[in-house]
């Protein structure tokens, strides 16, 4: 671990191992904190809050900088070790990195643009004020399925407001998110701002209580799944503390009559089968006009017969690992569950331990689990309907509500669909799958709430508090 600085193992030296998924053989010996470790880390980080939060915006811009370029130094370093932990493609690794390098390029450029406003005031000879300051500690707690990207974006808009970090890294990537501390040490940030934290799978929901109910703790930013989010935000609840949460999604991605077919299968392959599925954002509900149903789904799966799943390391196909043989045989329930109620499965759906090939299946419908239950995982739901607004009628007869697309070349009318569709990010024309440092990002209903990214991030990571100066000329009734 990472605490106050330096290196750390747990105060009573347990570990725990992750085996990768790919070969079964060991990869990661990490430390197992206990819950008096993860109280340790905080109060380095409350520790550190005073200097750090009043640090200039240039000196951490500064810093931020440097953290984008070692990080890109060490590119190898972070694939081997994504690769390893979770049976990720080199790909997907590499994206991994080159998008990561832009959040600490981006939340660099955003230290200047912490701002405030002056308030009209009645008050003769006052002037008011809103202003933005640090919140103090924040507990980041990042996932594994890009690791990279949502372990450093958990901690980089934190950092550029002048907030301290706890990083409870995922059971099953400790080692890349331990890379990102070397990150920051070796840029120079001061000791005790960033601590990272591992922690064995049984001891996950020890370690999360500690540190959200640890009073210097002001903030929590959790993405993962839904089923967790809503434990981290009960008991954030409990504590009165503000949570940013990024959940689950089912992203719904809609064929118009009139889309440009070939454009769609492109698209729809990239969402729903980049990293095996396992994106938040990825595409697993594609829904079809009647009247190009059949054109469409013969175009999509010549391309889905193309996409293979193999051992990364060993070769260059396009589909790696999924993240356990479990989640595999999770998702192979889903797709027997469908077929069995009358859905036509038309390539792959095997699983061989974590491997799975690209996946379509057809005809789904409300009866079958995979309408609804995410899948996290190779496999594209065909769902047939007669018009637009049975579409979006389908689109939102779902509990998520992250990301979606809708393709057609009336711009007006795919506009239109959009509006209508229940998620905090639409894409016309384009993948599900997108993700810019500097867009507000965050969906509704069971997806979460709060933003990551650009300006709109800036409300999650400071208090705005009113501060008012007054002259020597105040009255008062009493």
């Amino acid at each position: 671990m990472l605490i106050g600085g330096r290196d750390a193992d747990a105060a009573n030296s347990a570990t725990f191992d992750r085996f990768s998924p790919v070969s079964g053989d060991l990869v990661t010996v990490a430390a197992a904190a206990t819950a008096a470790d993860a109280a340790t880390a905080a109060d380095a980080a409350a520790a550190a809050f005073p200097d750090w939060s009043q640090t200039s915006p240039g000196y951490r811009r500064e810093l931020l900088e440097r953290a984008a370029q070692l990080l890109v130094a060490r590119e190898h370093d972070f694939m081997a070790a994504m690769m390893a932990e979770t049976g990720a493609t080199r790909d997907w690794s590499a994206f991994n990195v080159a998008l990561s390098a832009k959040i600490f390029s981006e939340t660099a450029a955003m230290t200047t643009q912490i701002g405030g406003h002056v308030i009209p005031t009645d008050g003769p000879g006052k002037t008011s004020m809103a202003f933005r300051q640090p919140a103090g500690v924040c507990l980041a707690i990042a996932p594994w399925n890009a690791p990279v990207i949502l372990g450093v974006r958990s901690i980089a808009m934190a950092l550029a407001c002048g907030n301290t970090v706890v990083l409870k890294s995922s059971e099953l990537c400790p080692a890349t998110h331990r890379l990102i501390g070397d990150v920051l040490t070796e840029a120079g940030f001061p000791e005790g701002v960033l601590n990272i934290v591992s922690n064995a799978p049984a001891d996950a929901s020890a370690i999360v209580e500690t540190l959200i109910a640890h009073p210097v703790v002001r903030r929590i930013n959790f993405t993962g799944s839904t089923r967790v989010g809503r434990i981290i935000a009960q008991t954030a609840a409990k504590h009165l503390k503000r949570c940013l949460l990024e959940l689950g999604g089912k992203a719904a991605f809609i064929v118009m009559d009139d889309a440009d077919l070939d454009l769609a299968v492109s698209a729809a392959a990239f969402g729903a089968y980049f990293n095996q599925g396992q994106i938040c954002m990825s595409t697993e509900r594609i829904i079809v006009m009647d009247e190009i149903a059949d054109a469409f789904v013969e175009k999509f799966l010549a391309k889905a017969r193309t996409l293979r799943a193999g051992d990364p390391v060993q070769g260059d196909l396009p589909l790696g690992a999924l993240v356990t043989a479990e989640s595999a045989r999770r998702v192979r329930g889903l797709i027997d569950d469908a077929v069995a109620k009358g859905a036509a499965l038309l390539t792959g759906g095997d699983n061989r331990d974590a491997f799975m090939d690209a996946t379509v299946i057809d005809h789904v419908t409300r009866s079958m689990r995979i309408y609804r239950e995410e899948s996290f995982g190779p496999v594209a739901s065909i769902i047939r309907v007669g018009s637009v607004d049975e579409a979006v009628t389908v689109a939102n007869d779902c509990e998520y509500g992250l990301s979606g697309a809708v393709f057609s070349r009336d711009i007006g009318r795919a506009l239109d669909v959009a509006r209508r569709i229940e998620t905090g990010i639409c894409h016309i024309n384009s993948a599900t799958v997108c993700d810019e440092p500097q867009i507000p990002f965050g969906g509704v209903k069971a997806s979460g709430y709060g933003k990551f990214g650009g300006p709109a991030a800036l409300d999650e990571f400071t208090e705005l508090r009113w501060i008012t100066i007054s002259g020597d000329n105040q009255e008062y009734p009493i």
